[in-house]
């Protein structure tokens, strides 16, 4: 007991150091380098691709044609429009026209149509960028809307964008239908 009486300041000095040094022993490791630049190219159009599939998903088929106000698209346009407007990247990379306007809502007229479509364009976009490579950013494509040679990168970031800006307009679609979209949920 007098031994423990004695050791105990130095026990507890050690216990109060112990976690200060291995604090300091994390700041001093070297940083996890960055992912390639294609890597975080594939990383963002996965995740926004994956927020529009589980909207397409989740979104009750019943309200697919639900719309704000009568001159907006609906919640099916929308999604159509978001995952048809990839092609006027996808195309154009591949050498191949591009669409000539948004996919019709009459040719997909159910909920699994429109998923699976959705589910495709962002499969289809995800597999040019990893065949590109950190190596093929670079390359060169007719942008069908500018009609000038625009970078592979730069299109695929724009269609990101592209792609989160019809997220913001879906997750609105959700609120005004009285629903929360599946970002917003609590995880479990």
């Amino acid at each position: 007991m007098r031994m423990l009486t004695k050791s105990f300041p130095l026990i507890l000095v050690a216990a109060l150091f112990l976690p200060v040094a291995n604090s300091q022993a994390a700041k001093d490791a070297a940083p996890k380098p960055p992912d390639s630049p294609s890597k975080v190219l594939l990383d963002s159009w996965n995740d926004v691709g994956r927020k529009l599939i589980a909207m397409a998903e989740d979104f009750p088929e019943d309200k697919y044609d639900f719309k704000p106000n009568p001159v907006q698209r609906s919640f099916a346009e929308q999604l159509l429009h978001a995952a048809g407007g990839n092609y006027y990247f996808i195309n154009p990379a591949k050498g191949v026209k591009p669409p000539s306007g948004d996919p019709k809502r009459a040719d997909y007229a159910t909920k699994a149509a429109v998923v699976a479509f959705v589910k495709k364009s962002y499969a289809d976009g995800a597999e040019l960028i990893k065949s590109k490579g950190d190596g093929g950013l670079g390359d060169l494509y007719v942008d069908p809307f500018a009609k000038q040679q625009a970078r592979f990168s730069d299109g695929a970031w724009g269609f990101v964008e592209h792609s989160g800006e019809h997220y913001g307009q879906l997750v609105v679609y959700y609120r005004v239908a009285g629903l929360v979209p599946p970002e917003s949920r609590p995880k479990k």
